[in-house]
Protein backbone atom coordinates (compact mmCIF):
# COMPACT_ATOMS: atom_id res chain seq x y z
CA UNK A 1 0.00 0.00 0.00
CA UNK A 2 3.02 2.34 0.41
CA UNK A 3 4.90 1.26 -2.13
CA UNK A 4 4.63 4.11 -5.11
CA UNK A 5 5.51 1.86 -7.95
CA UNK A 6 8.60 -0.69 -8.53
CA UNK A 7 10.93 2.05 -8.39
CA UNK A 8 10.02 3.63 -5.18
CA UNK A 9 12.98 5.69 -3.43
CA UNK A 10 11.26 5.92 -0.26
CA UNK A 11 10.17 2.48 -0.10
CA UNK A 12 12.60 -0.95 -0.83
CA UNK A 13 12.14 -4.79 -0.26
CA UNK A 14 15.46 -5.86 0.63
CA UNK A 15 17.36 -9.52 -0.69
CA UNK A 16 16.47 -10.79 2.39
CA UNK A 17 12.38 -9.80 2.56
CA UNK A 18 12.84 -6.81 5.02
CA UNK A 19 10.89 -3.79 4.56
CA UNK A 20 13.10 -0.10 4.15
CA UNK A 21 10.87 3.08 4.14
CA UNK A 22 12.40 6.77 4.33
CA UNK A 23 10.34 9.25 5.91
CA UNK A 24 9.91 12.84 7.03
CA UNK A 25 8.52 12.35 10.32
CA UNK A 26 7.37 15.69 12.22
CA UNK A 27 10.45 15.63 13.64
CA UNK A 28 12.92 14.99 10.79
CA UNK A 29 14.23 12.49 8.28
CA UNK A 30 13.82 8.69 9.04
CA UNK A 31 14.80 5.30 7.97
CA UNK A 32 12.91 2.23 9.15
CA UNK A 33 13.67 -1.45 8.37
CA UNK A 34 11.14 -3.98 9.34
CA UNK A 35 11.76 -7.89 9.39
CA UNK A 36 9.92 -10.51 10.44
CA UNK A 37 11.54 -13.20 12.58
CA UNK A 38 9.31 -15.96 13.19
CA UNK A 39 6.48 -14.98 14.59
CA UNK A 40 7.47 -11.67 15.81
CA UNK A 41 8.23 -8.29 14.03
CA UNK A 42 11.61 -6.31 14.07
CA UNK A 43 12.25 -3.03 13.79
CA UNK A 44 15.27 -0.54 13.38
CA UNK A 45 15.39 2.87 12.48
CA UNK A 46 18.16 5.69 11.71
CA UNK A 47 17.81 9.33 11.86
CA UNK A 48 16.08 12.28 13.60
CA UNK A 49 13.04 10.67 13.02
CA UNK A 50 13.90 6.90 14.24
CA UNK A 51 12.66 7.16 17.58
CA UNK A 52 9.20 8.52 16.26
CA UNK A 53 8.98 5.94 13.44
CA UNK A 54 9.70 3.29 15.81
CA UNK A 55 6.90 4.55 18.39
CA UNK A 56 4.64 4.11 15.15
CA UNK A 57 5.41 0.75 14.11
CA UNK A 58 2.42 -1.01 15.81
CA UNK A 59 -0.16 1.73 14.10
CA UNK A 60 1.94 0.68 10.80
CA UNK A 61 1.25 -2.94 10.92
CA UNK A 62 -2.33 -2.03 12.15
CA UNK A 63 -2.07 -2.69 15.75
CA UNK A 64 -4.99 0.07 15.99
CA UNK A 65 -7.34 -1.60 13.46
CA UNK A 66 -10.05 -3.49 14.75
CA UNK A 67 -11.14 -6.41 12.06
CA UNK A 68 -13.43 -7.95 14.17
CA UNK A 69 -16.15 -5.37 12.96
CA UNK A 70 -16.14 -6.84 9.85
CA UNK A 71 -18.80 -9.08 8.42
CA UNK A 72 -18.53 -10.32 5.03
CA UNK A 73 -21.96 -10.62 2.89
CA UNK A 74 -21.26 -11.84 -0.18
CA UNK A 75 -19.87 -15.58 -0.77
CA UNK A 76 -16.52 -13.99 -2.58
CA UNK A 77 -15.74 -11.82 0.10
CA UNK A 78 -16.19 -14.56 2.87
CA UNK A 79 -14.00 -16.42 1.24
CA UNK A 80 -11.28 -13.63 0.37
CA UNK A 81 -11.54 -12.87 4.16
CA UNK A 82 -11.01 -17.06 5.33
CA UNK A 83 -7.86 -16.55 3.22
CA UNK A 84 -6.61 -14.05 4.36
CA UNK A 85 -7.50 -13.75 8.42
CA UNK A 86 -4.49 -11.69 9.47
CA UNK A 87 -5.34 -8.59 7.16
CA UNK A 88 -5.09 -5.47 9.09
CA UNK A 89 -5.06 -1.27 8.08
CA UNK A 90 -2.23 0.17 8.36
CA UNK A 91 -1.68 3.71 9.59
CA UNK A 92 1.29 5.76 8.91
CA UNK A 93 0.40 8.90 10.72
CA UNK A 94 1.73 11.27 8.09
CA UNK A 95 -0.90 12.90 5.87
CA UNK A 96 1.77 14.88 3.07
CA UNK A 97 3.52 11.59 2.54
CA UNK A 98 0.65 9.97 0.83
CA UNK A 99 -1.05 13.34 -0.31
CA UNK A 100 1.29 13.82 -2.99
CA UNK A 101 1.53 10.74 -4.83
CA UNK A 102 -2.33 10.67 -4.52
CA UNK A 103 -2.30 14.17 -6.57
CA UNK A 104 0.29 12.71 -8.87
CA UNK A 105 -1.69 9.99 -9.62
CA UNK A 106 -4.78 12.01 -10.37
CA UNK A 107 -5.88 11.09 -13.97
CA UNK A 108 -2.90 9.84 -15.09
CA UNK A 109 -1.77 6.47 -15.62
CA UNK A 110 0.36 4.31 -12.89
CA UNK A 111 3.43 4.40 -14.37
CA UNK A 112 3.27 8.06 -15.36
CA UNK A 113 2.71 8.76 -11.73
CA UNK A 114 5.40 6.42 -10.02
CA UNK A 115 7.60 8.10 -12.69
CA UNK A 116 7.05 11.92 -11.23
CA UNK A 117 7.38 10.33 -7.66
CA UNK A 118 10.12 8.87 -8.90
CA UNK A 119 11.86 11.68 -10.47
CA UNK A 120 10.97 14.46 -8.13
CA UNK A 121 12.43 12.68 -4.78
CA UNK A 122 15.68 11.56 -6.32
CA UNK A 123 16.34 15.13 -7.67
CA UNK A 124 15.05 16.87 -5.15
CA UNK A 125 14.46 14.27 -1.66
CA UNK A 126 17.64 14.39 0.48
CA UNK A 127 19.30 10.90 0.85
CA UNK A 128 17.75 8.40 3.12
CA UNK A 129 19.73 8.70 7.06
CA UNK A 130 21.79 5.14 8.03
CA UNK A 131 22.29 2.04 5.42
CA UNK A 132 19.39 3.13 3.21
CA UNK A 133 22.02 5.95 1.78
CA UNK A 134 23.88 3.28 0.42
CA UNK A 135 20.72 1.97 -1.19
CA UNK A 136 20.07 5.73 -3.17
CA UNK A 137 16.80 5.67 -0.84
CA UNK A 138 15.62 9.39 -0.23
CA UNK A 139 13.26 10.92 1.83
CA UNK A 140 10.76 13.09 0.16
CA UNK A 141 11.15 17.22 0.34
CA UNK A 142 10.22 19.26 3.20
CA UNK A 143 7.19 22.04 2.63
CA UNK A 144 9.80 24.03 1.88
CA UNK A 145 11.57 22.50 -0.51
CA UNK A 146 8.35 21.65 -2.53
CA UNK A 147 7.41 24.69 -2.99
CA UNK A 148 10.44 26.16 -4.35
CA UNK A 149 10.45 23.57 -7.63
CA UNK A 150 10.36 25.22 -10.45
CA UNK A 151 8.07 24.94 -13.18
CA UNK A 152 10.57 23.40 -15.90
CA UNK A 153 11.20 21.04 -13.04
CA UNK A 154 7.65 19.93 -12.77
CA UNK A 155 7.45 19.90 -16.46
CA UNK A 156 10.81 17.47 -16.70
CA UNK A 157 8.96 14.68 -14.50
CA UNK A 158 5.61 15.12 -16.78
CA UNK A 159 3.45 16.80 -14.15
CA UNK A 160 0.97 19.15 -15.28
CA UNK A 161 0.49 22.41 -13.97
CA UNK A 162 -2.67 21.45 -12.72
CA UNK A 163 -1.50 18.60 -10.33
CA UNK A 164 1.58 20.76 -9.26
CA UNK A 165 -0.18 23.38 -8.32
CA UNK A 166 -2.48 21.25 -6.21
CA UNK A 167 0.97 19.76 -4.45
CA UNK A 168 2.16 23.65 -4.44
CA UNK A 169 -1.54 24.90 -2.34
CA UNK A 170 -0.93 21.90 -0.12
CA UNK A 171 2.49 21.92 1.46
CA UNK A 172 1.42 25.87 1.92
CA UNK A 173 -0.52 24.61 4.47
CA UNK A 174 0.87 21.42 5.30
CA UNK A 175 0.64 21.59 9.10
CA UNK A 176 -2.80 22.10 8.97
CA UNK A 177 -3.59 18.89 6.69
CA UNK A 178 -1.57 16.96 9.11
CA UNK A 179 -3.93 17.30 11.72
CA UNK A 180 -6.38 15.54 10.00
CA UNK A 181 -4.79 12.42 11.38
CA UNK A 182 -6.03 12.98 14.53
CA UNK A 183 -9.50 13.69 13.23
CA UNK A 184 -12.46 11.16 12.06
CA UNK A 185 -13.38 10.40 8.12
CA UNK A 186 -16.07 13.25 7.37
CA UNK A 187 -13.58 15.82 9.07
CA UNK A 188 -10.42 14.38 7.83
CA UNK A 189 -11.95 14.76 3.89
CA UNK A 190 -13.46 17.69 4.59
CA UNK A 191 -10.24 18.95 5.74
CA UNK A 192 -8.48 17.91 2.82
CA UNK A 193 -10.78 18.77 0.66
CA UNK A 194 -10.81 22.35 1.45
CA UNK A 195 -7.47 22.63 -1.01
CA UNK A 196 -8.87 23.42 -4.38
CA UNK A 197 -7.82 20.25 -6.55
CA UNK A 198 -8.01 17.80 -4.03
CA UNK A 199 -11.65 16.01 -4.27
CA UNK A 200 -13.40 12.52 -2.88
CA UNK A 201 -10.56 10.43 -4.49
CA UNK A 202 -7.34 11.90 -3.51
CA UNK A 203 -8.87 12.65 -0.24
CA UNK A 204 -10.03 8.69 0.06
CA UNK A 205 -6.25 7.76 -1.39
CA UNK A 206 -4.62 9.71 1.48
CA UNK A 207 -6.29 8.93 4.27
CA UNK A 208 -6.83 5.26 3.70
CA UNK A 209 -2.82 4.87 4.35
CA UNK A 210 -2.36 7.94 7.20
CA UNK A 211 -5.33 7.12 9.36
CA UNK A 212 -6.45 3.46 7.97
CA UNK A 213 -10.20 4.40 7.80
CA UNK A 214 -11.53 1.54 7.34
CA UNK A 215 -14.79 3.25 5.57
CA UNK A 216 -12.72 5.47 3.09
CA UNK A 217 -14.08 4.19 0.30
CA UNK A 218 -12.51 5.47 -3.21
CA UNK A 219 -14.91 7.15 -5.83
CA UNK A 220 -14.26 8.53 -9.03
CA UNK A 221 -11.68 6.18 -9.55
CA UNK A 222 -12.07 4.83 -13.23
CA UNK A 223 -11.07 0.74 -12.47
CA UNK A 224 -12.66 0.18 -9.01
CA UNK A 225 -16.18 0.50 -9.38
CA UNK A 226 -16.12 -2.01 -12.44
CA UNK A 227 -13.92 -4.55 -10.40
CA UNK A 228 -16.32 -4.50 -7.39
CA UNK A 229 -19.36 -4.97 -10.01
CA UNK A 230 -18.00 -7.79 -11.79
CA UNK A 231 -16.94 -9.41 -8.44
CA UNK A 232 -19.82 -9.36 -6.69
CA UNK A 233 -22.72 -9.42 -9.52
CA UNK A 234 -20.54 -11.20 -12.44
CA UNK A 235 -21.82 -7.68 -14.36
CA UNK A 236 -20.00 -5.09 -16.50
CA UNK A 237 -20.00 -1.40 -16.22
CA UNK A 238 -20.92 -0.78 -12.70
CA UNK A 239 -20.09 2.50 -11.43
CA UNK A 240 -19.74 4.83 -8.38
CA UNK A 241 -23.35 4.42 -7.55
CA UNK A 242 -23.75 0.63 -8.41
CA UNK A 243 -20.47 0.40 -6.27
CA UNK A 244 -21.85 2.24 -3.13
CA UNK A 245 -25.29 0.32 -3.89
CA UNK A 246 -23.73 -3.46 -3.22
CA UNK A 247 -21.14 -2.14 -0.44
CA UNK A 248 -24.08 -0.38 1.83
CA UNK A 249 -23.88 -3.30 3.73
CA UNK A 250 -20.37 -3.13 4.82
CA UNK A 251 -21.23 1.10 5.88
CA UNK A 252 -18.38 1.87 8.08
CA UNK A 253 -16.27 -1.12 6.27
CA UNK A 254 -16.62 -0.15 3.21
CA UNK A 255 -12.69 0.35 2.29
CA UNK A 256 -12.22 -3.39 4.20
CA UNK A 257 -14.31 -4.97 1.66
CA UNK A 258 -12.70 -3.10 -1.53
CA UNK A 259 -9.25 -4.48 0.11
CA UNK A 260 -10.85 -8.21 0.56
CA UNK A 261 -12.34 -7.95 -2.79
CA UNK A 262 -9.39 -6.76 -5.13
CA UNK A 263 -7.64 -9.54 -3.03
CA UNK A 264 -9.44 -12.22 -4.07
CA UNK A 265 -8.01 -11.44 -7.84
CA UNK A 266 -11.81 -11.85 -9.52
CA UNK A 267 -11.67 -8.79 -12.14
CA UNK A 268 -13.18 -8.09 -15.51
CA UNK A 269 -11.55 -9.29 -18.04
CA UNK A 270 -9.24 -6.64 -20.19
CA UNK A 271 -11.20 -5.73 -23.71
CA UNK A 272 -8.68 -2.56 -24.69
CA UNK A 273 -5.63 -1.88 -24.46
CA UNK A 274 -3.82 0.13 -21.85
CA UNK A 275 -3.49 4.15 -21.80
CA UNK A 276 -0.50 4.80 -23.46
CA UNK A 277 1.94 6.57 -21.68
CA UNK A 278 1.96 10.30 -22.36
CA UNK A 279 5.66 12.11 -22.06
CA UNK A 280 4.55 15.98 -21.18
CA UNK A 281 8.04 17.03 -21.64
CA UNK A 282 7.33 17.05 -25.62
CA UNK A 283 4.26 19.73 -25.02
Amino acid sequence: MLQRGPGDPAFQVGADGAFWRASRTPVGPGTIRIARKGAQVEGRAWGPGAEWLLDGLPALLGADDDPSAFVPRHRLVHEAHRRHPGLRLIRTGLVLESLIPSILEQKVTGVEAYRAWRLLLQRHGEPAPGPAEGMRMRVMPDPRTWALIPSWEWHRAGVDTKRSSTILRAVRVARRLEEATSMDLATASARLQLIPGIGPWTAAETLQRSNGTPDAITVGDLHLPQIVGYALTGERGADDEAMLELLAPYAGQRYRATRLILLSGRTPPRRAPRFAVRDFRTM
